[in-house]
């Protein structure tokens, strides 16, 4: 499990990646988020590509741009966005504009977290997903700065119903190919009225994932007002996180 970052205030960065698309990444990027504000520390959110958002009525929102509406955090850095709801490397394929330059990103979370006590890079999609045409990921990047010598683990969110348990292991496999540490597994969003599946599932993820569950948060936190929000992260996380969930 993760070091206690939050509590301890050390230092570091901290990789929020998931099984696919749509399972809750960055409402849990901003719960951390919010948990380090209210804990005073220095929080910087960097979003490695941004897709789907574009100036017409079916635009999605800016991932940051709900970060800061639930978290308070301004610390935020875009790197790049393309209007088509698509991979990063085929949404910048698609429109002709340049993919997410990597060297950049690198250098970019290396500055900040020099500055910041915790700096939280949310990626697209899942943990494979490929950002440019030499197919280049999340977990690449955290390989990189692994090497370079900055602690950075990763979180992996997922969803709470059938096909979770194959997913997560496969994410959490591939990042133990890699010698990239796993801070966890964070269930996005929990059903108000989970069936058997899920139940069962909250179970057998504890044993995907090797431990209990670094996080669930609640369905519909991201419709939340500030202070519910953090209410409900810190109800949802860990201590490691900067929650409450499982201290005793």
């Amino acid at each position: 499990m993760i070091d206690p970052m939050i509590e301890s205030g050390r230092r570091g960065v901290l990789f929020i990646t998931g099984t696919g698309t749509g399972v809750g990444k960055t409402i849990v990027t901003a719960a951390i988020a919010a948990l380090a504000r209210a804990a005073g520390q220095r929080v910087a959110v960097v979003k490695l590509a941004q897709t789907g958002v574009h100036d017409g009525p079916e635009s999605d929102t800016p991932d940051l741009q709900t970060v800061t509406r639930l978290s308070g955090v301004t610390d935020t850095h875009e790197l790049a966005r393309f209007p088509d709801p698509l991979s990063p490397e085929a949404a910048a394929r698609v429109s002709g504009l340049p993919p997410v330059d990597f060297a950049r990103a690198s250098a970019l979370i290396t500055t900040l977290q020099a500055t910041r006590d915790l700096v939280l890079v949310e990626g697209a999609g899942g943990l494979l997903v490929r950002y440019n045409a030499d197919g280049a990921t999340i977990a690449d990047l955290a390989t990189v700065l692994n090497r370079q010598g900055l602690d950075a683990p990763a979180l992996v969110v997922t969803t709470a119903g059938l096909g979770t348990l194959n997913h997560t292991a496969l994410t959490l496999e591939a990042l133990a190919a890699r010698k990239i540490v796993s801070a966890g597994v964070v269930v996005g969003s929990w059903p108000d009225q989970p069936g058997l599946a899920e139940l069962a599932n909250l179970t057998d993820l504890e044993v995907v994932a090797g431990g209990p569950l670094a996080g669930v948060l609640r369905q519909g936190a991201g419709e939340l007002d500030r202070q519910a929000f953090l209410a409900v992260a810190t109800a949802g996380l860990i201590p490691a996180l900067g929650g409450d969930r499982g201290r005793r």
